[in-house]
């Protein structure tokens, strides 16, 4: 669903830092290409099918980044959280990203779509648009390092460990409502592997294990596993 010139322009100006940096052209042209989308929990919005979605603005819910093997294994490099850019869905602005990244509405989420093709005419034009989209690359590539950082050297107990304490801040609750199949996506692991985690750490008095899902009931001892 498109949305009101009046409306783009407050709410570009609110995300986008290059936003008084352009020309009243490429302002009308990059809200005459924006589009309003509501997505359900678990949808795809970008695949490799569609290597350039374009910018999404995250307007509320959570958006999961990862890539995805030829065998079904995921691995989650990173979030986009309400008021958050993603630019990993336009390729067609950032030719370095050279994988294919795929982006599903981790919650029932409301987004800004802006055309991918039309970002990146508006990128070659004005140098602010180009840096905005570097930086942006920059921040979240730093987040993928540290996923495969995680991967690569943290045990598993200190995997769970640092994700379990991510939600509960990311949050504000103690109850994590997600399955350990959700969270074994999230962390790149076994379903199997992260139930018998959980029930170790639910033996240890750090978690509860439940239908609802997994409350933490000693933030301290959880806090020391993931030094």
């Amino acid at each position: 669903m498109a949305i009101e010139l009046s409306q783009c322009k407050l709410v570009y100006r609110k995300y986008f830092s290059f936003w008084d940096k352009l020309s009243d052209g490429q302002k009308e042209l990059l809200c005459a290409n924006t589009r309003s989308v509501s997505y359900k929990k678990g949808t795809n919005i970008h695949g490799a099918e569609d290597s350039c979605t374009g910018a999404i603005i995250v307007v509320s819910g959570c958006l999961r980044a990862y890539l995805l093997s030829e065998n079904g294994k995921e691995i989650t490099l990173c979030r986009f959280k309400t008021g958050e850019v993603c630019m990993l869905s336009a390729s067609c602005v950032l030719e370095s990203i050279t994988f294919d990244v795929v982006i599903d509405a981790e919650e029932d989420s409301e987004v800004y779509i802006v055309r991918g093709d039309v970002m990146a005419k508006v990128s070659k034009e004005n140098i602010y648009v180009e840096n905005y989209a570097l930086d942006n690359a920059v921040k979240r590539f730093s987040d993928v390092v540290w996923v495969m950082q995680q991967i690569m050297f943290l045990s598993l107990d200190k995997r769970i460990a640092v994700f379990l304490w991510d939600e509960m801040v990311r949050t504000d609750s103690t109850v994590i409502k997600l399955t350990h199949e959700q969270i074994a996506k999230y962390i790149s692991s076994a379903r199997e592997a992260v139930t018998r985690m959980l029930r170790y750490l639910a033996s240890e008095g750090i978690v509860e294990l439940s239908r609802k899902g997994i409350t933490i009931i000693d933030k301290e001892k959880l806090r020391a596993l993931t030094v």
